[in-house]
């Protein structure tokens, strides 16, 4: 059964992104703790640091890349791409300095922009120092000789004024682990981009009334999605830089939101918070969850303290908010939802053959809002989108009223948190220690977080053993936040028939451990 979303209304082009907004000038647009935009302010802001980052040598098609932790000044940034004809390259803020250069190496990027409490980890990195255009670092005091992304933002620009770009520009890279390997850039187009906003507002049924407080990641294309599907309605947007109860609590307080999108594990935590209160939510008509399932136990204990219900969704970074509860509609607790507006699904057997309703198969779609590849890797593209179609590789069945329920992903990825960890990446930061012989690495499910990651190794005869523990704090000096929460020691590591590491069998005994307890 091939399942279709509602039609979509013309997209707005990336450059008349804030039109919508203008219509009311001095109503704010972008709010945080420490600040507030009006439609006006930010449109003559984002045109300054559009202009002046031309003006630093730049060309439209450039890539610039950034590493920022949540902060309205990285919205900011992205607008001016957006005007500039740039194409931005949003970083992961936990990404180590071997990340960083993957990331910068694969992009090309011709800039740097970074949090100047980074600076530590960019001095260690390959690249960073040999990026093109150089580093323009934020919440440093620039010296005369240095560039602070302060100064472009407030300094008058020279020059002509930004030039937008054509529809089929690539406008972003976000990089993404695939199942093996290094990430890989998924690169939208303007125009993919453009086609995503005006589906997921159609999804979330925005209004210039609502106020939207996408409480994740906007490095991510999650939360980077719901802040300008927001902005393009003409919606003011809320910035939280942490997810932890005490802000969000207090944004919620202070601004009332009516949309609210968070990570299972960040929602978690607000709703257990002896802080939190009904009224805090009150304001509310849609709270959104997803990027890996929600736990039924946080649907109840959400329902409990709020009297909302959760509304779920699926996405995926090569294609945005694909599924979704229709929040004036039908809501099935654990459904993923329907198809969202703009897109064409369909669930398909190995043998490539579409499923019946209620069988297990792989999810495939089609929209204007699909990728148009992985930067630099058309091998990678050819494997995952075919005759127009992207195979999700995750695992889908239907009902028959349409429904999808998210059964599996397909591909090894873990999601911790709503990061994806590429499971050879932990192999080998733990096989870099001396003493072990071999790793394997799954994902165990977990009721806060998604998955945490768990590893097992064998241990090289003789010589001094190390403990789990020690091997925990090895992996994390290497790879940071993608450290396993467990290491356990094998006599034997189990082998597939090609002899490589049985991650299926890892997974069961991982499971089953999980159960035991």
């Amino acid at each position: 059964m091939t399942m279709h979303g509602n039609e979509v209304d013309e997209p707005l082009a990336l450059g008349d992104l804030l039109s919508r907004g203008l219509a009311r000038p001095e109503r704010p647009a972008l709010v945080s703790h420490e600040v507030e935009w009006s439609w006006s302010e930010l449109d003559a802001a984002t045109d300054r640091l559009a202009a002046n980052l031309l003006a630093l040598g730049l060309q439209p098609g450039d890539r610039v890349a950034s590493l920022m932790p949540n902060h309205s000044v990285l919205l900011l940034l992205y607008l001016a791409y957006m005007k500039a004809g740039l194409v931005g390259v949003p970083l992961n803020y936990r990404y180590m300095p071997p990340e960083i250069d993957h990331a910068l190496e694969v992009s090309g990027a011709s800039l740097l922009i970074a949090h100047a409490e980074r600076s530590a980890d960019l001095a260690s990195s390959r690249r960073a120092g040999s990026v093109p255009r150089g580093v323009v670092l934020f919440g440093a005091h620039a010296s005369g000789t240095e560039t602070g992304l302060e100064s472009l933002l407030e300094c008058e620009a020279p020059g002509a004024p930004p030039r937008f770009g054509n529809p089929g520009d690539p406008a972003f890279i976000f990089f993404t682990s695939g199942s093996t390997g290094p990430a890989k850039g998924v690169t939208h187009s303007r125009e993919s981009l453009a086609s995503m906003f005006a589906s997921t507002r159609a999804a979330f049924e925005l209004t210039a009334d609502d106020v939207v407080m996408p409480g994740s990641s906007i490095s991510h294309l999650g939360g980077f999605l719901f802040s300008f599907s927001a902005l393009s309605v003409g919606a003011r947007t809320v910035v939280a830089h942490t997810f932890d109860p005490p802000e969000i609590l207090l944004l919620l307080r202070e601004n009332r939101p009516s949309v609210l999108c968070m990570l299972p594990a960040a929602l978690f935590s607000v709703v257990r918070d002896h802080r939190a209160r009904q009224e805090d939510f009150s304001s509310l008509r849609l709270c959104r969850s997803g990027s890996d399932k929600v736990p039924a136990e946080l649907e109840r204990e959400f329902t409990a303290l709020t009297g909302h219900d959760i509304v779920e969704g699926y996405g995926c970074s090569e294609a945005g908010l694909v599924t979704m509860n229709p929040p004036s509609g039908l809501v099935k607790a654990g459904s993923v939802g329907v198809a969202a507006p703009g897109f064409e699904l369909a669930i398909r057997g190995e043998d490539g053959d579409e499923v019946g309703v209620g069988e297990d198969g792989r999810l495939w779609l089609r929209s204007l809002t699909v990728m148009s590849g992985y930067w630099d890797n058309p091998e990678a593209t050819a494997e995952t989108i075919r005759d127009g179609w992207l195979d999700t590789g995750d695992v889908m069945r239907s009902d028959d009223d349409g429904y999808l329920w998210f059964r599996g992903r397909k591909k090894q990825i873990i999601v911790h948190d709503g990061s994806n960890i590429c499971p050879q990446e932990v192999e080998d930061a733990l096989l870099a220690h001396p003493a072990v012989a071999a790793a394997g690495v799954v994902g165990v499910r977990d009721l806060m977080h998604g998955e945490n990651v768990r590893a097992y190794v064998t241990l090289k005869p003789g010589g001094s053993l190390p403990a789990p523990h020690d091997l925990i704090v090895f992996a994390r000096e290497r790879i940071g936040y993608k450290a396993p929460e467990l290491v356990e020691v094998l006599p034997e590591m189990p082998l597939n028939p090609t002899g490589k590491v049985d991650r299926v069998a890892l997974k069961k005994l991982a499971e089953a451990t999980v159960v035991g307890v």
